[in-house]
């Protein structure tokens, strides 16, 4: 194997755990009633992801250009992180929605 092989799946493994940290830090600050920080942390989370599907393109296309991208448990580890950081920025929402209600809930009480 290709040692540049493996950096290509290290830099997605990188950057998805990078989103998922920011992730879960930012639904930790909306739980504690801090929506600018959790927002500004899923910012970052997007950059992250941003950046694993620059990577992730870059080898889509070696792909479709007759280049094949060799199969290793790496790779198939990186798009399982990639794949996991993506579905916890789309719970994230979910849950700074939630905690934002809880909180107007609260205060019209």
């Amino acid at each position: 194997m290709n040692p540049a092989d493996y950096e290509v799946a290290f830099k997605i493994i990188s950057f998805a755990g990078n989103a998922k940290s920011s992730c879960m830090m930012a639904i930790r600050e909306a739980r504690e009633g801090n929506p600018e920080a959790a927002t500004a942390l899923l910012v970052e989370a997007d950059d992250s992801l941003h950046e694993a599907h620059n990577v992730q393109t870059s080898m889509l296309t070696d792909e479709a250009r007759g280049n094949p991208v060799p199969l290793n448990i790496i790779l198939i580890h990186a798009q399982d992180h990639l794949s996991s950081a993506i579905l916890l920025r789309d719970l994230a929402d979910e849950f700074l929605a939630l905690h934002a209600a809880n909180r107007a809930t609260l205060a019209t009480s």
